[in-house]
């Protein structure tokens, strides 16, 4: 299938970008890795008119800055994500995440800006970002705006950005987590969609769970906060009875949907299943 006609623009600067974005209304999108958008135009899925390019802006970057956190440009790709060294030395678990999206060429070229712009449930990036507190700086023709990654989306394919915004960065702040993790389960060994997908960032002290955060992908529309299953966690001392209830709270607390990679029923069993294993993994890494 062939791309169809559009027009083409490369701007230098964010604020010309978010200037084309008005300009040229619902009539344009984004492109900046184009592993997703390219995908659906060749299906007839998306049909814009015009494409604006993020290529030349200065949005690629992974650091850490004091008293601020990792800072990951939007334009930064998956595999950059994999291979940073920030990344692997202060959130393995982002890393690892990473690692687990599709194929090593789509990996190459796809962008963390993108992947949380698509809004797609089973994305892999959301859950262990929002387990880790992160937050996306929002830019747009009336300034600037910044809000936690779990209240970016608003439903599949949806998010709260603006016609003419676009994300520029992700922090993931200093935190006293001690741990931290996502696993999830596909229908290929490697490469596949989550079916489901579960991130946990938490915090024990001589083995007792002084805080948890527990997030939950592909089982809504939207990434969810396991909040129920956290305020369980917290003040208990670690037990596998424990973890194991842990999962049977965080299957009450998603609503997933029947489609063709699994049945509603088995996305909540997995849930409970994948909660212990992520907690228990978090807790006996010993890093973030």
């Amino acid at each position: 299938m062939y791309l169809p006609d559009f027009e083409y623009y490369a701007p230098d600067s964010i604020a010309e970008a978010c200037q084309m974005l008005s300009q040229y209304g619902n009539r344009a999108k984004v492109i900046a890795g184009g592993t997703d958008l390219l995908c659906k135009m060749k299906e007839g899925i998306l049909k814009p008119e015009v494409l604006i390019s993020l290529k030349n802006l200065e949005m690629r970057k992974i650091e850490y800055v004091p008293g601020k956190g990792v800072v990951v440009g939007a334009r930064s790709t998956h595999n950059d994500l994999v291979n940073s060294e920030v990344m692997n030395e202060k959130y393995l678990s982002v890393s690892e995440a990473a690692h687990q999206m599709a194929a090593n060429q789509v990996r190459n070229a796809g962008t963390v800006g993108g992947n949380l712009s698509n809004a797609v449930p089973s994305a892999d990036l959301p859950p262990i970002f929002i387990a880790l507190n992160a937050t996306v700086k929002i830019v747009g023709l009336n300034g600037e705006r910044t809000l936690p990654v779990e209240e970016l989306f608003t439903g599949p394919g949806k998010t709260v950005l603006a016609q003419d915004e676009i994300i520029t960065e992700i922090v993931i702040p200093d935190q006293k987590m001690t741990g931290s993790t996502y696993i999830k389960f596909g229908l290929r060994g490697a490469g596949a969609l989550a079916v489901v997908g579960v991130a946990v960032a938490i915090e024990v002290e001589n083995n007792v769970i002084k805080d948890a955060r527990v997030s939950l992908g592909a089982v809504a529309a939207t990434p969810v906060r396991a909040k129920k299953t956290e305020d369980f966690l917290k003040g208990k001392e670690v037990t596998d009875e424990l973890l194991a209830e842990a999962g049977v709270i965080a299957s009450g607390e998603c609503t997933p949907i029947s489609d063709i990679r699994a049945s509603a029923e088995y996305r909540t069993d997995l849930v409970r299943v994948f909660t212990k294993r992520a907690l228990r993994k978090a807790i006996d890494n010993g890093h973030v």
